[in-house]
């Protein structure tokens, strides 16, 4: 019988097809989901509750809680309504799948803008990252460190920041 392949590339061989198998399983388990998602509604300046019923904290930032009626809390609740009450959003998780409330934690996009960082940008909220979600930190550090020289919603407005 007749030898078709060498050892040596029978051994490549196997490790190519491994490494095909490992692309696909890696796609597979990646952080960024693709699907769109419709906002239903919006809670407060850093939370939406998509259709179905799951809500959704917007991972890094913290905007005013409107239950507590802080400042900028109502500015910031109508900017995110303006951004992405009824409309698809795209989410992106980073290394936690939920917060201590059951809510998923996500990054959002509304087509080409990235949610979290455009409101702490624009002043609307400020940073708040918490290990081990700190994909995008220094990202919103710089965006905070904007809206705070520019004088932008909250810094401007809020006597306290």
């Amino acid at each position: 019988m007749k030898k078709f392949l060498s050892k040596g590339t029978l051994i490549r061989l196997g490790l190519l097809i491994i490494g095909i198998v490992l692309v696909f399983v890696l796609r597979s388990i990646s952080p960024v989901e693709e699907r769109l998602y419709r906002v239903a509604r919006v809670v407060d300046g850093d939370t939406v509750e998509i259709k179905g019923g799951e809500k959704i904290r917007y991972i890094g930032i913290d905007a005013p809680e409107i239950s507590s009626d802080a400042c900028f809390a109502k500015e910031a609740t109508e900017k995110n309504k303006e951004l992405v009450e009824g409309r698809l959003v795209r989410l992106e998780m980073d290394l936690s799948e939920t917060d201590k409330y059951g809510r998923l934690l996500r990054y959002v996009y509304v087509e080409e803008i990235f949610v979290n960082d455009f409101l702490v940008r624009e002043g609307y909220a400020n940073v708040y990252t918490i290990p081990p979600d700190l994909k995008y930190q220094e990202e919103f550090k710089d965006a905070e460190k904007e809206a705070r020289e520019n004088n932008r919603g909250l810094w401007t407005n809020c006597p306290s920041n």
